[in-house]
């Protein structure tokens, strides 16, 4: 077995204990009387409807001509981007063309303290504002929930130098075509553009040649396509560039650009206030189960399995840290996300899954001291009988979390036979299930083998008992029994 050494056990151990209650309580401080939030914790999540509770509103065109299908759908296609761009996956959208309404429901802030319906659906319902700008230099980079980078807020050149605006489109359109290169059908974004867009439009194109021209809606990229010729005649297209783009990716292109040029402003018709099918009540109450069950765990693995039982409580409270610090948006690189009593769930199951990992890996050691095998040859040998299992009931559940995550989540891939109402609660235990397995192979595979050997270091720490294997005193009766 390659030795570790023995201070590797305590810096783990205290980095694993650190980053769990960070994670959990956060850092805030103060400057001057403004509160500041340095890492957020459990207190700064956006606990979905069916806990916290939300926002419903209707939603309709500021004008008296019946809007077109086209029109609604960007409309809609305008929320659900301003709702994914707030990391709010727990939402419904429903559009209703014959009469021209649009139904959101969607969760408060976790932070809310008014509860005004009205205050938390001004964004939604404001117009939406595309604009085609010289280059791709933006301020800021997070994770989308589909989990996709999201560019945000311009800088440079790219925020000085404005080229089209949603009012220089006339239309955009998805469509199918051939590659003139693979020969294959490709999907693509054609553009129609108003005189004054076209003018625009030909002097860009012409100084911007093989140069990037970003597509911002609102403060967001939405796309940075490159420029292969000079168009003059008001009419192009967005190809999705060597990867191409899908027959959903396209249309909802075309949708968020249509967004920018829609001809009406949505107005609230009707709004109210969603009661939680649970509350905070059963929320503190889930909160006091999950620590018990916690504890009773932890006191299970440390009478069974000793020494390794302690190390693997220590490795779960960083599974535990890592999965709230996911969605807490404690990591500069992954925003908050909505919480659902489904997503919870997530989180209690690939902690169990974290707990057999450490049993089996446990278990396998105690197996190889009971052969006879010194300390460190039964852990090696441990370590390595019990991967192969762990790996393989881990990258199941991951398969199925991902394809949970495509199914459920903000693309929508199947939602039309599975219902919209179930896509964000399903997409947060996807999501959360997700982080947890990841957790398990850092948590409850590497920092405990690197603990145990570490810790298998110490005087104190090589007796084979600490380990499950036996005493002394079984040897004496093992011995016996062999010489009968």
């Amino acid at each position: 077995m390659k030795r570790v050494p023995r201070p590797v056990f305590f810096i783990v151990a205290l980095l694993i204990l650190f980053f769990t209650f960070t994670s959990i309580f956060g850092i805030k401080g103060k400057n001057g009387d403004n509160p500041v939030t340095y890492l957020k914790g459990v207190g700064d999540i956006r606990w979905g409807i069916d806990i916290n509770g939300g926002v419903e509103a209707t939603f309709t065109p500021a004008t008296s001509q019946k809007a077109t299908k086209q029109q609604m759908d960007s409309a809609e296609s305008t929320i659900k981007q301003r709702l994914i761009g707030e990391n709010i996956t727990d939402y419904e959208v429903y559009t209703d063309y014959n009469h021209s309404r649009i139904i959101v429901r969607f969760p408060w802030k976790n932070d809310e303290k008014d509860f005004d319906p009205q205050k938390a659906i001004s964004e939604l319902s404001a117009t939406a504002v595309v604009t085609f700008r010289e280059g791709k230099e933006y301020t800021t980079q997070s994770t989308g929930a589909d989990g996709n980078p999201v560019y945000k807020t311009p800088k440079g050149v790219t925020a000085s130098s404005v080229i089209l605006k949603g009012s220089d489109i006339v239309s955009a359109t998805p469509q199918m075509t051939t590659n003139q290169t693979t020969g294959r059908a490709a999907y693509v974004v054609s553009l129609k553009l108003s005189d004054s867009g076209t003018k625009k439009f030909a002097d860009a194109t012409k100084r911007l040649k093989n140069q990037i021209i970003s597509i911002w809606m609102d403060d967001v990229m939405i796309s940075y396509p490159t420029v292969e010729e000079e168009i003059t005649n008001g009419e192009c297209q967005i190809d999705g560039g060597s990867q191409g783009f899908t027959a959903a990716e396209a249309s909802s292109l075309a949708n968020k650009i249509n967004a920018g040029a829609l001809p009406f402003k949505l107005t609230t018709t009707s709004y109210g206030v969603l009661s939680p099918v649970l509350g905070k009540s059963s929320l503190s109450a889930m909160k006091l189960a999950g620590i018990i069950a916690f504890c009773l765990v932890g006191l299970f693995m440390i009478l069974f399995f000793r020494l390794p039982g302690v190390v693997a409580v220590i490795s779960l409270l960083g599974q535990v840290g890592l999965s709230f610090a996911a969605v807490s948006g404690y990591f500069p690189f992954l925003n908050s996300f909505t919480l659902t009593l489904p997503g919870f769930a997530g989180i209690i199951l690939s902690i169990g899954m974290g707990v057999d990992a450490n049993i089996i890996t446990a278990t396998r050691i105690r197996e190889e001291l009971w052969t006879g095998k010194p300390l460190d040859s039964a852990i090696s040998k441990g370590d390595q009988n019990s991967f192969s299992a762990i790996f393989d009931g881990n990258i199941t559940v991951i398969i199925v979390a991902i394809i949970l995550m495509l199914v459920f989540g903000p693309k929508n891939i199947l939602s039309y036979w599975f219902g919209a109402s179930t896509t964000g609660s399903i997409y947060s235990f996807g999501y959360t299930l997700l982080i947890g397995i990841i957790g398990n192979f850092l948590f409850g595979v590497l920092t405990t083998r690197l603990m145990t050997k570490s810790l298998s270091q110490f005087s104190f720490a090589r007796s084979k008992w600490l380990y499950g294997g036996p005493s002394e005193k079984d040897k004496t009766a093992l011995k016996g029994g062999a010489a009968v």
